[in-house]
């Protein structure tokens, strides 16, 4: 650290306040970091949709500057927790890896898909970031440095014990049963005999700053094909992905070379696309969808690695000609054609990156327009307007129900509203459009409602983005496990920094 890069003087960032703002570049200067100040908020790229990088008093760890990419083998990457994720992915193609897990905004940094156990879009074939962390470095609020490597150090039953500057710590883990999803961000992780390293993935930087992290990767990355698949209604789109993931699920179990392997599938709804569209995104990427389209599918497809453009082609064209070939593309647009589709469809081959980036800006448009309005109603009708969304998942056999469920809480209120994201997850976000503050207010009541009846279907009100400081979801995270299971929490939390340091407010109130 340098003094230049020492604030001492109160500094405000939007709807926050800190004490100042430190810039660490080794897990030394953490260390002297944790135990020179009294409360501490770890940050990464501030892109935290809960809360949790917002200051509020607090003495701010940023860890921009503890951005190195420190080592690349075949199957593993090691790096510090600033990194970006795009940066990673960028290292990664050099020697043709790949980090399956990434979460949609690639400007996160990794230090803040660790905290979050966050997940992205391929959730459904390569699960969320827990499954890929391999080792950790953490900084405990005493000063106290672990090196944690997955399977090394385990918990005996709901008991873990860990050695530090105070001596042997008994940390009592919680013993609620956690939904089972493929997603869940939701406070503490909690199983019998548990890996130590799993009780800091998703912690949001409660129980330790986390300074180095080393990453299982994919070798060789896959060539990946995107489809842009119109449909008419819902139910056709949620028939045509439980397809898609049946055919998936049968290519991973049997290995088989020409079978489908789509490892995404996200959807945008009317309200959707009719952002996009206002917004200028379809002009500007070029793409036209059908007036009738009422869901528009976003299909990432997995194609072995020798496949070049001329191949992929002839593929596709031997499908429309029905000469019985059989490859994962042949057999993608016969399963599209059985559901109607294919007419509609446009298919961007994996050498075509400039075609993929412009279906994946429109998807990316979706949540821009949302947050834009969200912006401009703040500013010209009533201040106190927030943003107000869920990130909710349930089994996927549950998905029709959950978005039944969205939608009759939304219209009751009489809510403008926009659904989109990770369907082949059961993973989707639902956002209010406000008008009025009133609207947020409703809006809040409907994620509340939305919150009991993803439990009761077996889901998780808190998938991708944890809990932060947001008082809707600790309410969500409250009424899932219910006050005793947050108490439990707060014993780890206890156990582990008893004076309550780190990111002090996070997840559950003192």
């Amino acid at each position: 650290m340098t003094n230049d890069e020492r604030l001492t003087t109160n500094d405000f960032l939007p709807a926050g306040h800190a004490a100042g703002i430190l810039f660490p570049r080794s897990t030394a200067d953490v260390v002297e970091i944790v135990t020179a100040h009294r409360a501490i908020l770890p940050i990464g790229a501030q892109s935290s949709l809960t809360g949790g990088a917002t200051p509020m008093g607090e003495m701010i760890v940023a860890t921009s500057k503890m951005a190195r990419i420190l080592d690349v083998e075949p199957g593993r990457v090691t790096v510090e927790p600033g990194v970006t994720v795009a940066a990673m992915q960028e290292r990664l193609a050099e020697s043709g890896d790949w980090f399956p897990p990434a979460p949609t905004f690639t400007g996160a940094c990794v230090g803040g898909i660790v905290a979050t156990n966050a997940a992205g879009a391929a959730t459904f074939k390569y699960g969320s970031t827990r499954q890929w962390v391999d080792a950790i470095t953490v900084v405990l609020a005493d000063g106290t440095v672990i090196d944690l490597r997955r399977g090394k150090h385990k918990a005996r039953g709901h008991e873990l014990e860990l050695e530090t500057q105070r001596g042997r710590v008994m940390i009592p883990l919680p013993t609620y049963e956690m939904p089972r999803v493929v997603k869940r961000s939701a406070g503490y992780h909690a199983a019998s005999d548990m890996d130590a390293i799993d009780l800091f993935i998703g912690s949001e930087g409660t129980l330790g700053i986390i300074t180095q992290i080393t990453f299982r990767t994919v070798s060789p990355a896959p060539q990946i094909a995107m489809a842009m698949v119109p449909c008419v209604s819902e139910p056709q789109a949620l028939a045509l992905v439980d397809a898609l993931r049946d055919a998936s699920l049968d290519t991973w179990r049997t290995h088989a070379a020409a079978g489908i392997d789509a490892c995404a599938i996200e959807h945008m709804d009317r309200r959707s696309l009719e952002l996009a569209r206002a917004d200028g995104a379809n002009d500007r990427h070029q793409v036209t969808l059908p007036e009738q389209t009422e869901v528009a599918l976003l299909v990432q497809l997995e194609l072995g690695a020798d496949v070049d453009a001329s191949t992929a082609f002839d593929q596709i064209q031997n499908a429309l000609g029905d000469d019985g070939s059989d490859s994962p593309l042949a057999r993608f647009c016969r399963l599209l054609d059985r559901a109607n589709v294919l007419a509609d469809t446009e298919i961007a081959l994996p050498q075509n990156r400039r075609r993929i980036a412009d279906f994946l800006a429109i998807r990316e448009a979706v949540p821009a327009g949302v947050n834009q309005r969200v912006s401009a109603a703040k500013r010209t009708i009533d201040n106190r307007i927030e943003k107000t969304a869920a990130d909710m998942v349930v089994p996927f056999d549950r998905l029709a129900e959950m978005m039944a469920v969205y939608r009759r809480g939304f219209d009751d209120r009489g809510l403008d509203y926009a659904i989109w994201g990770h369907l082949s997850d059961g993973n989707v976000h639902p956002n209010v459009i406000p008008r009025s503050f009133d609207d947020v207010r409703r809006g809040k009541e409907a994620m509340l409602e939305f919150g009991r009846e993803i439990a009761r279907l077996g889901g998780c009100p808190l998938a991708e983005h944890g809990v932060g400081r947001n008082p809707v979801k600790q309410t969500l995270l409250r009424n899932l496990y219910g006050e005793g299971g947050v108490d439990q929490m707060r014993a780890v939390k206890r156990a582990l920094d008893p004076e309550w340091r780190l990111a002090p407010g996070v997840i559950f109130e003192r």
